[in-house]
């Protein structure tokens, strides 16, 4: 039976990015590899969630720093479709400068304006060498920045716990201090954006992202 035109829910697109730190301590007791693993495993998880979201259409988007910045997975490609390569370690630690590149992505998404608030996710475990706040005050130049669902992954304990609130504009970033942590973690974080967006209602305009609340992870042997 063919449906007339508008009995259909429009799906809207909502821009998801995972900003990966991949500077030289990522490659100390396999840290990379824990953040390779956990990316793959929650890949099925987010795109099984995603479907349960009718009105959503979520695309997804990879941004490793190190020294400098290159796009990992790009251009945006819907969830279920990814097809992850590892991250690498190496370098520096140019936290700014991820954040100006999904600035400007940003500001050219916005063109969009059936898109709805995106979501960024920060993993590091380290701090910036770069100019983190100038990076920052970019992004939240952005009004699509100033609105995005902004988590934050800190790996370990030598990773800048200020820079990260900052980055999330208040609370607490979800803590990582083994592989296992990480991949619940990492889970948490993803499946926040599509509840959220599941809890808003499609309305015309740009959509800000709901409250959340992080809880305290579960306490497993510390090994970073």
């Amino acid at each position: 039976m063919n449906m007339r035109p508008g009995t259909q829910l429009a799906r809207r697109p909502l821009h998801f990015f995972l900003a990966a730190d991949c500077s030289g301590s990522m490659a100390a007791d396999g840290k990379v590899q824990a953040l390779n693993m956990a990316v793959r495993e929650v890949l099925p998880h987010l795109a099984q969630v995603a479907g349960e979201n009718p009105h959503v259409d979520l695309l997804f988007s990879a941004l490793a720093f190190s020294s400098g910045v290159r796009w990992h997975v790009d251009p945006p490609v819907p969830v279920d479709e990814v097809g992850w390569t590892d991250l690498t370690p190496g370098g520096y630690t140019d936290m700014g400068a991820a954040l100006s590149e999904i600035a400007e992505r940003l500001h050219v998404a916005r063109a969009g304006d059936r898109a709805m608030a995106p979501a960024i996710v920060l993993v590091s475990d380290g701090q910036p060498t770069d100019d983190f706040r100038g990076g920052l005050d970019r992004l939240l130049a952005e009004p699509f920045g100033a609105v995005a669902l902004r988590i934050a992954v800190a790996i370990g304990r030598d990773a800048d716990q200020s820079v990260l609130v900052e980055f999330q504009g208040g609370g607490e970033p979800l803590r990582a201090h083994n592989p296992e942590q990480l991949v619940r973690m990492i889970r948490w974080a993803s499946t926040a954006v599509t509840r959220a967006a599941s809890e808003i209602a499609p309305t015309p305009g740009l959509l800000a992202p709901v409250p959340w609340r992080v809880s305290d992870p579960s306490s497993d042997e510390v090994v970073w």
